[in-house]
């Protein structure tokens, strides 16, 4: 694949492309037609009868893995994150020691089927949410990379321990064209000596929904360690997004951010590459969603980071899943959480804010002709659009049938013009952590922010943003969701 970044440039922002540049969430997804056939067409070839069985099983098997990950004591959980180095000894450190099952869950034929026919197409709209904001972030499971970036794959190499899950996934893709090469491995060293040194580290590595299978936290961060020695350039984590899933992605943030950290001090220390050096080949930063690289703010709050993402339910989904009473509807809400880092130092670029002047509405309307005065136009509008406003428009389930529609939805990215703004990867964006509240003119939202220039620390913070104060910022507010970003000026920092 080729880079994924390019170099960042001076970025002028006016109201309209702060709007596009914020904008991340997606509204209600439709799982491609390709993979919508694919998985029919595997499930039919399955010729079971008892699938409806089948998928209640592996969803009981799920809320076992939730027990058993919860008997981790706290102590543990707090001294290998902090410094594993202290907690084991030097020979073992990084050895694994869990195998594949011990969690009590292995994917064989059934559990495999099961998790086609009521899974994978919410991962699916997780992993492409995910990338397709690492995307725009970036200026630029497989099903999901190939949507988002069709022509820069070259070469896959997939890890996958179970061998059901091999033959599905190759069943899956067989009648795609245009496939780059892919390799299948039962595990991270049978990659690492198959693959030539030259060739192991990887432009983007993604494990999705991998970390909370694996029963030790100790066996969690030597895989997390693995993957991001196979790393050149972004390294991807999502896992559900329950309260034991955002905490294995703060534990693996915590620990990966602090061991890049350890190593640069030790290089400057010992002197062993120059300044200039460190700073361009060391280092991690947060490319999302993270607007910082400090501590996170959440820690100890009784809330967790997680997004959600809608979507259609496929026709595999509405026959097999079942509902407690009442009909099923034809959407569901697939909660993530996730982190994605990049090598490197974080960079640094003007703030969207800085050097820009909004008026406030009193000023606003003396500017106003006289006539313009007699019906006030956007005052109605307000007054009209102040209801309940939705991230997701619902579709009608009666109306919505997967297995006919012969065109897959049109990303709006490939229409957009070269010289669209972007948001940057400096500082100067916050985050919009859970749904914002809209209440007559004034909107509140929950906002992880950068508190210094840099972006090493952060904060979680509560924003209210009123129309008579600024109606430019108040109407970008009215029209965010849960997971946009929020401009932010520098001289909201504590470092100017």
């Amino acid at each position: 694949m080729a880079s994924l970044i390019s170099e960042t440039t001076q970025k002028v922002f006016t109201p309209e492309t702060l709007r596009a540049a914020a904008k991340q969430s997606e509204r209600c997804l439709v799982v491609p037609v390709r993979l919508r056939r694919a998985i029919k067409k595997y499930l039919r070839e399955q010729e079971d009868p008892y699938m409806r069985r089948k998928v209640l099983r592996l969803s009981e098997s799920f809320s076992e893995i939730k027990k058993v990950n919860l008997h981790l004591t706290a102590d543990t959980l707090k001294e290998l994150v902090e410094d594993p180095l202290k907690s084991m000894e030097q020979s073992k450190r990084w050895k694994i020691k869990s195998a594949y099952g011990d969690i009590g869950l292995t994917y064989r034929d059934d559990e495999t089927a099961a998790y086609v026919a009521s899974r994978m197409p919410a991962v699916y709209s997780a992993c492409y949410r995910v990338l397709s904001e690492a995307r725009v972030q970036l200026s630029g499971g497989q099903w999901a990379v190939r949507e988002v970036w069709p022509k820069s794959m070259e070469k896959v190499n997939i890890v996958e321990p179970s061998q059901s899950m091999q033959r599905a996934g190759r069943s899956l893709i067989q009648d795609l064209k245009n496939l780059p090469i892919i390799h299948s491995y039962t595990n991270l060293q049978g990659l690492a000596k198959d693959v030539r040194k030259s060739e192991r580290e990887h432009d983007l590595v993604i494990a999705s929904y991998v970390l909370g299978e694996i029963p030790s936290l100790k066996d969690r961060i030597t895989i997390v360690r693995q993957l991001w020695n196979l790393t050149r350039d972004v390294l991807v984590l999502i896992e559900p997004g329950t309260p034991h899933g955002s905490n294995i992605i703060s534990q693996m943030r915590s620990h990966l951010l602090w061991m890049e950290k350890r190593k640069c001090r030790k290089a400057k220390v010992n002197k062993e590459e120059s300044k200039d050096l460190i700073d361009l080949r060391s280092g991690v930063f947060i490319v999302a969603p993270c607007p910082h690289d400090g501590r996170c703010p959440l820690e100890n709050s009784g809330k967790y980071c997680h997004f959600v993402q809608r979507l259609q339910r496929t026709s595999s989904q509405r026959a097999y899943k079942r509902s407690k009473g009442d009909p099923l509807r034809g959407f569901e809400d697939e909660k993530f959480s996730y982190v994605a880092f990049r090598r490197g130092q974080r960079p640094r670029e003007s703030w969207p804010l800085d050097g820009m002047k909004f008026e406030t509405l009193k000023e606003q309307r003396a500017k106003r002709n006289p006539e313009d005065l007699e019906v006030d136009y956007e005052d109605l509008v307000d007054m009209e659009e102040t209801g309940d406003i939705v991230p997701y428009e619902e579709a009608d389930p009666s109306a919505y049938d997967s297995d006919v529609m012969e065109t897959d939805i049109v990303n709006d990215d490939e229409n957009l013009s070269e010289e669209t703004v972007h948001a940057n990867l400096g500082g100067g964006w916050g985050r919009i952590i859970f749904a914002p509240v809209r209440r007559g003119r004034q909107v509140q939202m929950n906002i992880c922010r950068p508190t210094n220039i840099d972006a090493s620390e952060g904060s979680f913070d509560r924003e209210v943003v009123t129309q008579s104060k600024n109606p430019t910022l108040h109407f970008q507010a009215r029209r965010s969701f849960w997971g946009d970003l929020w401009p932010l000026g520098s001289n909201e920092t504590s470092e100017v």
